[in-house]
């Protein structure tokens, strides 16, 4: 399982630069809006119309339908499914899977296509997915990952009192 956000943190650049790529997504898709959401239900960014749900609990949702959907792929033999299509009358979402630890959801309606919807999201994803690995690296400390100098430090000492 994948660690969740407070495995990680990012800065205010991370987060403009994170904003603006999904800016740029939803105005060259035209959908409505787009959240993030880490893996364990925290909802990280909203970007666009500001959803009239609970976003909060939406995030929690969210996370758990991945959770289900990662499991039925499994059942057919697959190890997940990195995209999920629900469509309804006049609302639908696309979520995708962002570096393995975040999900992006995109709300649209019909002042848009599926299909500009997924062929602008695969470039989304990609742009994401490379914020992302770099806040990653860094991990929770907001430094970059350091060498471990103690590393090997127990073997010696013990070898002190041997």
């Amino acid at each position: 399982m994948s660690a969740g956000a407070a495995s990680w943190s990012f800065t205010e650049d991370d987060f403009g630069a994170i904003t603006q790529s999904l800016q740029r997504f939803l105005y060259d898709s035209n959908a409505r809006c787009a959240l993030l959401v880490d893996r364990t239900g925290q909802l990280v960014a909203t970007v666009g119309e500001q959803p009239n749900f609970d976003p909060t609990a939406f995030a929690t949702l969210t996370a758990a339908d991945f959770s289900a959907n990662d499991q039925l792929a499994k059942l057919i033999g697959e190890t997940d499914f990195s995209t999920l299509f629900h469509q309804g009358e006049r609302e639908s979402m696309y979520l995708a899977d962002v570096a393995r630890r975040v999900i992006l959801v995109v709300l649209f309606d019909n002042r848009t296509t599926l299909g500009l919807v997924r062929l602008k999201m695969k470039a989304a994803v990609d742009d994401l997915a490379r914020l992302f690995e770099q806040v990653f690296a860094r991990g929770a400390s907001g430094q970059p990952a350091q060498p471990n100098i103690l590393a090997g430090a127990d073997d010696e000492i013990d070898k002190l009192f041997q």
